[in-house]
């Protein structure tokens, strides 16, 4: 029983695994975009701790933040980083998606009130987290 269970997670992460190789390499950014999401990487960070760190948000708000950060801080990643372009596209779509989940339940103002860099890099986070402009919820 417990190596049907053991092998049936495995099966799972690994098409999971699979998947997200998939998206990846269907939906890779150009160099050019990458390096521009690599730019805004240490405020991005920095923004991630801070609203972490903020009591007035929901506590699975920052629940899902620290575990963003565990993730970055890991040393395995689910696509090693060195593949070039899509090895940092992995971190890119999960930080994009806790960030969408992120604004839908506690309103853009909260990131923006956090955001330590530029209004420039403040934009690019926002499109390479798929966010609409005017960051309002989707």
């Amino acid at each position: 029983m417990l190596v049907r269970i053991v092998v049936g997670v495995v099966g799972a992460l690994l098409f999971a695994w699979l998947v997200l190789l998939g998206y990846l390499l269907a939906h890779r950014p150009n160099e050019g975009a990458a390096r521009e999401v690599l730019r805004v990487l240490p405020d991005t960070v920095r923004l991630v701790k801070r609203v972490a760190a903020d009591r007035t948000l929901p506590r699975g708000v920052r629940t899902r933040l620290w575990l963003l950060l565990a993730y970055l801080a890991f040393p395995l990643d689910l696509v090693p980083d060195f593949v070039p372009v899509i090895g940092y596209a992995d971190d890119v779509v999960i930080v994009g998606a806790v960030l969408r989940s992120v604004i839908r339940r506690s309103g853009a103002d909260a990131v923006r009130r956090h955001w330590p860099g530029t209004e420039e890099g403040l934009a690019v986070l926002w499109r390479a987290a798929g966010l609409p402009r005017d960051g309002s919820e989707r």
